[in-house]
């Protein structure tokens, strides 16, 4: 598939100019996608969504992958046939500064 193609499967990532605290806070109330944030910001490369190993099935992935992109969370492109993710880090640290690390220390389980 041509690359221009597979740039239309994926919606255009919002401003993160035009996303308020209340959208980042609503997608990231939810455990699931927490895990996915988690998950991404361990990572050292992008992280395909079924790379992922998430208590839900496909379509709810789905779900919980497109709730974090319109927040502004993710980023997502196409390699081959894989949807890839990756944490719109730099930028969102600029909007949102300390929330990304904030969220991933707060979701690691608690050495007591």
């Amino acid at each position: 598939m041509p690359r221009a193609q597979q740039a239309e499967r994926v919606p255009p990532h919002p401003d993160l100019a035009d996303v308020t605290l209340q959208q980042v806070l609503e997608a990231l109330v939810d455990p699931v996608r927490r895990l996915i944030v988690t998950a991404l910001h361990a990572a050292e490369t992008d992280v395909a969504c079924g790379a992922i190993d998430l208590p839900v099935g496909k379509s709810t992935a789905t779900h919980h992958f497109h709730v974090l992109r319109e927040a502004g969370v993710i980023r997502q492109h196409y390699r081959g046939t894989s949807r890839l993710n990756t944490l719109r880090r730099e930028e969102f640290e600029a909007a949102f500064p300390g929330l990304l690390d904030l969220v991933v220390r707060a979701s690691q389980p608690r050495a007591d």
